[in-house]
């Protein structure tokens, strides 16, 4: 795929650093030595640990250089490195490992959170915060519009797949640690209209359909999917819409 956009991820910074905040304040650590953002993109996630425990050391990482270049000029003093998420391997074993959005990109991650658990401090935290939207209308619609064009030999793959059943990830997971929480929260977004739910897709679960298209297909599919997410998100009796958007949370304690 092409580099994210960090323009176009932070147009909506506040309703995504969200989940971040509330999976931060769940962590059960008070002063953590050294501390990794798995998957940092802009660095929003970043400030938000960097602010939490400003003692530590803190370490970003990516894959994308747009992002990490972002993040470097939000974040002067903290570190950060091209990476990985499922193959890094700390210099030294981490108090935290935070990863907010980043491992639903991975097939196989419960393997890697397993092998992270590992690497942890004794007493230290894997911290996951996931989408689990793949049946909402914003992606169910990406899927159907993407297998009903002329482009749809260029995107049988370009779908995510689902997140494995709860009881896998405990039954993985357990083992490996004292303790383990696993939860969801539904977000509920309001949002200017249809486009902006198209605009706040696009720099992520979207991105997929978009990158293998030509100009002129891809205007063709933001339009089909445009018509179809205006249809299945209805205006409010006040004005915009609501964007409904479960996400996973995980907190593992070595």
């Amino acid at each position: 795929m092409a580099d994210w956009s960090p323009e176009t991820y932070l147009k909506f910074e506040d309703e995504r650093t969200r989940p971040a905040r509330d999976l931060i304040n769940a962590v059960p650590l008070a002063y953590p030595a050294f501390v990794v953002d798995i998957g940092c993109g802009p660095g929003n996630s970043t400030e938000l640990l960097v602010e939490r425990f400003p003692r530590a050391r803190h370490l970003g990482i990516d894959t994308s250089p747009a992002m990490l270049d972002k993040a470097r000029a939000r974040l002067p003093d903290v570190e950060f490195r091209l990476a990985d998420a499922g193959s890094f391997k700390p210099d030294t074993p981490p108090d935290l490992m935070f990863a907010n959005a980043v491992f639903q990109w991975l097939p196989g991650h419960m393997d890697v959170f397993v092998r992270l658990l590992d690497e942890l401090e004794p007493g230290g935290v894997l911290a996951v915060q996931m989408p689990d939207n793949i049946a909402e209308p914003s992606h169910r619609l990406m899927t159907e519009v993407g297998a009903s064009g002329r482009w749809a030999y260029k995107l049988k793959a370009a779908g995510r797949a689902p997140l494995p059943p709860i009881r896998h990830y405990y039954e993985a997971m357990k083992p490996h640690c004292r303790r383990l929480d696993i939860w969801h929260t539904i977000y509920n977004h309001p949002l200017a209209d249809a486009a902006a739910v198209v605009e706040w897709v696009r720099s992520t679960g979207l991105k997929p359909f978009l990158d293998p298209l030509d100009e002129s297909e891809r205007a063709d599919f933001l339009a089909a999917y445009t018509e179809r997410i205006a249809a299945a998100y209805p205006s409010l009796a006040g004005g915009g819409v609501l964007l409904r958007f479960p996400r996973l949370f995980i907190v593992a304690t070595r």
